[in-house]
């Protein structure tokens, strides 16, 4: 069964809805803490919105923006992020593991933009 991505327990409306949520808040945090599938998910759509941003037209700001919930956070994608890592062809994010969560043991991670403070 290699279908490309991980289900994450949900059907796909939710889990694009997840997806998008928790790459704004990496965006505008600049780490998060996660399940260790919800980290890894999210390096793929992370990495496609920096290589958007590192583009830097129109119309990439613009597929931006249908992806990500927060125009601030697209503005500081565009202005910010992506202007330090121009230099990068890739690997933008780093997974940390950090344990298991307390109540159902779930693998968590700490997932974070490489170069960031």
């Amino acid at each position: 069964m290699a279908l490309g991505y991980r289900k994450l327990g949900r059907n796909s409306g939710a889990r694009r809805a997840l997806i998008r949520e928790i790459t704004t808040a990496l965006f505008r945090h600049g780490k998060i803490e996660t399940t260790e599938a919800k980290a890894k998910e999210l390096t793929r759509s992370a990495a496609r919105m920096i290589t958007l941003a590192k583009r830097g037209d129109l119309h990439a700001r613009r597929q931006a923006l249908a992806f990500l919930t927060d125009e601030g956070v697209v503005a500081k994608l565009f202005s910010e992020i992506a202007p330090a890592l121009a230099g990068r062809n890739g690997g933008y994010t780093r997974i940390y593991r950090t344990g298991v969560r307390r109540g159902d043991a779930a693998p968590m991670a700490l997932i974070e933009i490489v170069g960031r403070k």
